[in-house]
C-alpha cells in the first residue's frame, strides 16, 4: 500500500515551500497556510485580496530566480523573512507599511535580473502584496486543488529528461506519496481516496508550465520538462500530478499515512 514521505505546503504563492510532517486539510479542499499570500502585479484589474491567474504575479513561470531566494513565514506572527544567500532582503511584519517594504524588496531584486516581467513593463508597478497570511486562495486554480505526485513518477520524468538528481520540488506539490508504479496516479481521476482519516475526490491531472523547467536552488531554467512529458510520455499537454478536493470534510494528514483507492 503507498503511503505519504512528504508534505509541503507554500506560504507566499511561487516562492519557497514549507516542508511539514502534519498538514490540515481544510474542509473547503484546500490546505491551512498554503498559498496565503501573493505578489502581484499593480494593473492585474483585480481589486483587493481576490483570486487572480498566476500570470498577475510575480512567479515563477515568468521570474525563475525566485528560487534563489529563500523565504520564512510566521503563520502566527505574521511575519516574512526572505534572504538571498546570506543577506536579508525582507525582515516584516503584514501590516500597511511592512507589505510596502516587502514589495519594493521583491521589486527591486527582480528588476536586477536577466530574465524579468517587469523591466518592459512598468505598468506593473508597483508591486502589491495581497492576502490576509491566514486565508489559503492564491492556489493556481480558483477552486483550490490540493495536489498529489508519486516520487516513481518524478523519477520515471528524471530518467526521461537524462537528470537523476530531479527535485521533486519542481512540481510544487502538496502531497508526495510512494509504493506505486510510474504515473499510476493519473489512473485515480475521477475516483476517491483515503490519506490517514481524510476523503479526497481526484478531479484531474494537473497542468503544467514553465515553472517546472526552473531548477529550484539556482533559479536557472536548465531542463526541458514540459518538451519531455509530452515527447517521452506521448502527453497531448504536458501534466504532472494530480489534482484534488475534499468530499467536504477536512482533517489532517501526517507523513506515513496509507493512502487508499476507494471502490
Amino acid at each position: 500500500m503507498p503511503n505519504v514521505t512528504a508534505l509541503y505546503r507554500y506560504p507566499v504563492k511561487s516562492f519557497t515551500p514549507e516542508a511539514c510532517k502534519i498538514l490540515t486539510v481544510l474542509d473547503e479542499g484546500r490546505i491551512a497556510g498554503d498559498r496565503v499570500l501573493g505578489i502581484r502585479f499593480a494593473n492585474s484589474g483585480v481589486l483587493g485580496d481576490a483570486w487572480s491567474k498566476k500570470h498577475e504575479f510575480i512567479a515563477l513561470v515568468n521570474t525563475p530566480g525566485l528560487a534563489r531566494l529563500k523565504l520564512r513565514f510566521d503563520h502566527e506572527a505574521l511575519h516574512l523573512h526572505i534572504n538571498l544567500e546570506d543577506a536579508v532582503l525582507v525582515d516584516e511584519a503584514l501590516d500597511d507599511n511592512g507589505r510596502k517594504r516587502i514589495a519594493a524588496a521583491v521589486e527591486n531584486y527582480v528588476l536586477q535580473l536577466d530574465e524579468n516581467p517587469l523591466s518592459s513593463h512598468p505598468e506593473r508597478l508597483p508591486l502589491q502584496v495581497v492576502g490576509d497570511g491566514i486565508t489559503a486562495r492564491y492556489q493556481d486554480n480558483e477552486a483550490g486543488q490540493i495536489t498529489l505526485h508519486s516520487r516513481e513518477s518524478v523519477a520515471a520524468v528524471a530518467s526521461a529528461v537524462g537528470n537523476a538528481d530531479l527535485s521533486e520540488l519542481r512540481f510544487r506539490s502538496n502531497i508526495a506519496i510512494e509504493g506505486l508504479e510510474a504515473w499510476q496516479e493519473q489512473s485515480w481521476i475521477g475516483r476517491k481516496i483515503r490519506i490517514g482519516k481524510v476523503i479526497f475526490e481526484v478531479v484531474a491531472p494537473k497542468g503544467r508550465c514553465l515553472a517546472t523547467q526552473v531548477n529550484p536552488d539556482s533559479g536557472k531554467r536548465d531542463l526541458p520538462v514540459l518538451k519531455t512529458l509530452t515527447r517521452a510520455f506521448n502527453q497531448e499537454k504536458p501534466t504532472f500530478a494530480i489534482g484534488m478536493i475534499t468530499s467536504g470534510v477536512g482533517g489532517q494528514i501526517c507523513i506515513g499515512d496509507k493512502v487508499s483507492l476507494l471502490e
